[in-house]
């Protein structure tokens, strides 16, 4: 499995780019919001991959960031989204506006995608919440240090741990982050604070 390509960005197109590691030139398809991250032709840069094998062909997908990639796994997962699906959704609006949306129920946004209509965009928040359930009960039952959640009451700041959520961040992972941060930062701009910090 290939976690992460390094090498020299040579070729970009509007649904792929090809890096260049070792001399071998890896084709990735990725997402517009990737390539608006990327540096120029002939530079250096890193994305993260995921490997999609089928039975005529075998495929990288390429993301500038981890977030990106987690996203791209968890709409993978649905059923009836594919990997043009989920590149075409990652294309449209970043992990964190689709966060927002599944966390707030507002599938007219996740309709702005090519091809998702208002019946699977309802099923992608339906499932996704359905997952995201799993996901906080698994991880308070199995960690040894597990420690309550404190209340969280300022408004944005409580959408921003649901949509951090959705992305796979539990409550007690993010809020040590959110330390500081002005709560009465739109929703967006609290998780793209909180995922900076995190990343540093």
């Amino acid at each position: 499995m290939i976690y992460s390509l390094c090498g020299t960005l040579i070729h970009a197109e509007p649904t792929f780019v090809v890096i260049e590691c070792s001399g071998v030139g890896y084709k990735c398809l990725t997402t517009l919001n990737t390539q608006r991250l990327l540096p120029k032709i002939g530079e250096r840069c890193t994305i993260y991959t995921h490997m999609l094998v089928r039975d005529d062909a075998i495929e990288l997908c390429g993301f500038a960031g981890q977030e990106e990639l987690n996203c791209f796994k968890l709409l993978m997962s649905i059923s009836g989204v594919g990997a043009r699906l989920a590149l075409a959704l990652l294309s449209e609006l970043r992990p964190e506006q689709i966060a927002i949306a599944v966390s707030s129920g507002d599938s007219k946004t996740l309709t702005r995608a090519n091809g998702v209509g208002k019946k699977l965009a309802e099923r992608i928040i339906l499932e996704l919440k359905d997952k995201l359930k799993l996901i906080s009960t698994t991880s308070a039952s199995t960690s040894s240090d597990f420690v309550p959640t404190p209340q969280v009451t300022q408004g944005n700041i409580q959408k921003a741990v649901g949509a951090l959520a959705v992305l796979g961040y539990a409550s007690n992972d993010v809020l040590p982050f959110m330390a500081g941060i002005d709560p009465d930062l739109s929703v967006e701009e609290i998780i793209k604070l909180t995922l900076k910090k995190i990343g540093a």
